[in-house]
This record gives structure tokens, sequence and C-alpha cells, in this order.
């Protein structure tokens, strides 16, 4: 008899991990409290406008290939994916527009204009992806593709030569400077850690594997918008015999008196009973709100997290030439708006904020001569601060995006061409989709919040739970989450259907002994 698998979620993990253990014989059923699947993956329509209400990047495309593949299929039959020819328009404080491109010559040419002609300049540019390709491939091979079941997997000596081309003591900004010269450099090359919901400043310098994958592989659009590939994963899913359930928002996950999941209990009394539950709802809120109340929930509910966003959804009455499909408007001050973010949890002064544009690579996601915007500007998670007006900070980003927009550019009366606005802030995000505290993309990376040191995809505390997503190992983003579906997939098959056994005493007991070792050395490596 098959084993059944109820699934919390129908976001990227939960999607992509139906898909996987359908293929392989498991009875899939998916429970997703909203009418629409994707979760922060998803769309919204108004009057023939599309937007994508998250991400909007199809950054790393040889990971969703991979999904695709590992799933017998050819992504080519499912998505028509769309390169963007200009990587991003980068507009400054005072006018200036840096154009980031795949395109080496035009790049140069665009580097040259802040960093100076000659030589010196290109050649500190190949050092500083020369190091981002390390980051890169490292990075993938370390965080995206190991299971850190136990902290021995991590503290492993075949790791040290990964940790020690990974600059760990460094932060992405640190590394930016000691490759451009011009502090517009820094920042056009620094501010991609916000797609992890992180400032430059604190993310560790392996994060500038964005910058690599962004120059080598390029950016792209899913035709349709980004839901597509959530909806072919579906297809796929279903076409395997998975069940997806909507509007069905789940109260709890049983547990019995041994801490064992037997299955879950929606909000309208239905008792769904299941062999094995694997939740894709936030895990931080899972943990505090779906499950008994244990001291690892309280303790996970204070960990560091992730920014918010105040997004705004605007249909445009005519075609803005002055855009392409991404452009970045950086703060002058910088730093400080990071600051306001994270450590004030607010909205900046000078907000930096992001501007999609589909319509200007896929023309079905606006009507004939008029446009899609999606702003996305960054602000502070929901905190215990009682002095925070989130209809304030709302009012003031729009403000800002308006007059900035209208300056930079030179666009007179922008704010007349908005035919139409829907917003998303923190609090959307919390309630729509039950993120923790409204952050974004869940708990933060810092050092001590990746890898092993992240909540684990089998729950340590509640036997037969298991967890996909952003606030799980291996961490946050579309192509991190597909990685994550893929190693619970393997954790599942090679505990039922392979009959693969846990390691004996005596195996733990060395790996322990050698894990511990590596963390000495480790330890007595970063103290000086």
């Amino acid at each position: 008899m098959a084993i059944k698998i109820i699934i919390i979620g129908s976001g990227v993990g939960g999607t992509a991990a139906a898909a996987r253990l359908s293929k392989k014989g498991f009875q899939v059923e998916v429970y997703e409290k909203n009418t629409y699947n994707g979760g922060r993956c998803s769309i919204i329509r108004h009057n023939g406008h599309r937007f994508d209400q998250g991400p909007s990047l199809y950054l790393m495309p040889k990971i969703f290939e991979e999904t695709f593949k590992d799933l017998g299929e050819d992504i080519k039959d499912h998505i028509e994916i769309l390169q963007c020819k200009i990587n991003y328009y980068i507009n400054f404080h005072d006018g200036q527009q840096f154009q980031h491109s795949c395109n080496l010559s035009k790049l140069q040419r665009s580097l040259e204009n802040f960093e100076g002609e000659g030589e010196e300049t290109l050649l500190r540019f190949f050092d500083f992806l020369k190091e981002t390709h390390v980051h890169y491939r490292k990075s993938i091979e370390l965080a995206m593709r190991t299971d850190f079941q136990n902290w021995y997997d991590f503290f492993n000596i075949k790791h040290i030569p990964t940790l020690l081309n990974l600059h760990l003591h460094s932060s992405v900004y640190t590394r930016a400077c000691k490759y451009f010269k011009s502090d517009y450099m820094r920042k056009a090359f620094t501010f991609q850690t916000m797609y992890m919901g992180m400032s430059p400043y604190d993310g560790l310098a392996p994060y500038n594997l964005l910058q690599y994958t962004e120059i080598a592989e390029g950016i792209w659009y899913p035709k349709g918008g980004f839901h597509s590939v959530l909806e072919s994963l579906e297809k796929i899913a279903v076409k395997h015999g998975a069940k997806f359930n909507y509007n069905s928002d789940v109260q709890e996950i049983i547990t019995d008196e041994n801490g064992v999941a037997k299955g879950i209990k929606l909000q309208n009394g239905n008792v769904i009973n299941s062999d094995i539950v694997i939740c894709n709802a936030d895990a931080v809120y899972a943990y505090n709100k779906l499950l008994p109340k244990t001291s690892y929930a309280e303790k996970l509910g204070k960990k560091k997290l992730t920014s918010s966003s105040i997004s705004f959804y605007w249909s445009i009455n005519q075609v803005i030439p002055q855009m392409s499909v991404h452009n970045i408007f950086l703060s002058e001050q910088y730093k400080p708006s990071f600051d306001q973010i994270f450590e004030d949890h607010s909205l900046p002064d000078e907000p930096s904020f992001y501007v999609n544009v589909p319509s200007h690579i896929d023309p079905t996601a606006a009507p004939e001569g008029k446009d899609t915007f999606v702003i996305l500007v960054p602000v502070g998670h929901i905190s215990d601060r009682t002095d925070i007006d989130f209809d304030d900070l709302v009012k003031r980003a729009r403000e800002h995006v308006i007059n900035s927009i209208e300056k930079r550019l030179k666009i007179s009366n922008f704010r007349s061409m908005i035919e139409h606005e829907m917003v998303n802030d923190p609090r959307t995000w919390q309630s729509e989709f039950n993120l923790w505290k409204g952050s974004v993309l869940g708990l933060s990376h810092s050092f001590f919040q990746v890898a092993y040191f992240r909540p684990s995809l089998k729950c340590k505390i509640f036997e037969n739970l298991y967890f996909v997503g952003a606030s799980v190992q291996p961490g946050t983003g579309v192509p991190v989450v597909l990685c994550g579906a893929k190693l619970l997939e393997k954790q599942l098959c090679a505990r039922f259907l392979e009959g693969k056994v846990e390691m004996n005493t005596w195996s733990k007991y060395v790996s322990f002994l050698i894990g511990l070792l590596v963390l000495l050395i480790f330890w007595f490596f970063f103290r000086f």
C-alpha cells in the first residue's frame, strides 16, 4: 500500500515536492489555504494587467532545468523563458544610470563610465567575476546539494577546502570594495543581497554568487509570468496522481502522545490522516501556530528574519520607454537605509527600490499600449515597536517612488499615469501567506542560520514530520527551495523505498569524533 503524504501549502517547495514524490509512487495530497497555488510565487490580474506577486527574476536556470529533468520532463515543453537584453537599469540619486548587461562589451563601457577607462578596470572586474564564480560553484556544492541532518555532516573534513574558499569572514560589501573603486559600482554589485532579504553589509561574502549568475547565466523571465513554473509543476504532480485541495486552511498538525505526526486538522474541523506530513507553510509560523508549544518554537520565533516589503502593483495607462524590464533605484544614503530596515525595522528615510516592468519583455503582461509595474520597497518586518504606522509607511513609500521616478528619469506627472493600484505590505504578507512577522523571505541567512544551523528538512521534535521552503535548509529563493525539494525527496525515498537504515552507534561515534576535530580546526582558523 502506498505511503500517504499530506503537504501543507502549495508554494514552490510544496508543489515541487508533490511532483517529485507522486512520481515516486507516494500518495500525495496538498492542502492550500488560498484559492490559488504558488504562495508568494503567484499572480494578480486586473483589467488585462498581470502582476507577479513575488519573484520576477528567473535566475540559476540550470536548477529549473534539473527539476524538470528529474521529473522526466523537458522544461522547454512547459515553459518559454525569455532573456533580458539588459539585466538592469540601475539609477543613482544624482540621475546617473548604469546599464548592467551580460554583453561584455556593453558592460565594459558602462563600467568605464564609473571606474575609469583602461585595462585595470576590466582586469579588476574579471578578478571579481572569478571570485564570484568560485563562490557560486562551491556554495551550490556545499549549501544547496548537501543534506545537513547532523552537525557532523557540516563539520566534515571533506568540507574544509570549500569553506576556506568562501571568504566567510567577509561581507558582500567588503569583497566588492576590493574590486571596485567607485561608490556607484560598489552599490551596483552589492544590492543583490536584498533578493535574500539581507543587507550587503551583513550578507556573507559567498552570497555574491547572485552577481555571478546574473552575468554568466543571465536574467530570464518565464513567458506568462513566473507563476507558469508553478502551474507546470502542479500539472506534472497531478499527472502522477497528486491531489490539490484549495481553500483548505490548516488549523493544526495532529500529533499523538508519543510526538508522532498523524495528519492535519482543517479550520472547518475536518481531520485528514496520513503517514507523513510535509509542511510548506513558513516554518517559524508552523512551529509556533500549528504544532504543540515547545521551547524550540519559542527560540525559533526570536531568530533573525529577512526584511519585509511594501509592494505596489500599478496599471500604467501608457508605455514608459525610460524603463527596462528590471530597474533599480538606489539610495544615496546606502548603508543608513539598510540600518533603518534591519535595525530599526522601519522604512528608510530614503529607501532604495526595485521596479519590474514585465510588459517590456512579455507583451501579454499588459493591454496594448500600456505597461504593468511591480514595485518592491524593502521595509522592516513587523516588530514590537508600537510607533510604527504601516498606513503611513505605505504613503511615504508611494510618494518616494513616484518622486524618484519623475526626478531621475525626467518623467513629468508620472503620478497621473497610474490607472489602478494594489498594495501588499508586511501585514498582507503575514495574513495572506502566514509569513512570520510579515518577513517575505523567512529566516535570515547569517552564519549561524545556514547549513546545519538552519532548521532541518526532517523535524527533530516530532516524528514523521518534514519541512520544505524558505526558512528551512537549504534556504530562501526559488532555485534554492527547488533544491530543498530534491533533498527532501532523497530523504523520503531512502527511508521508504530504498530501505536505508540509520548509521549504527559505532559509525555515529566515529562521525562525532571527526566532526569535533574539524570543528576545532575551523575555530582555530577563524579566531585569527
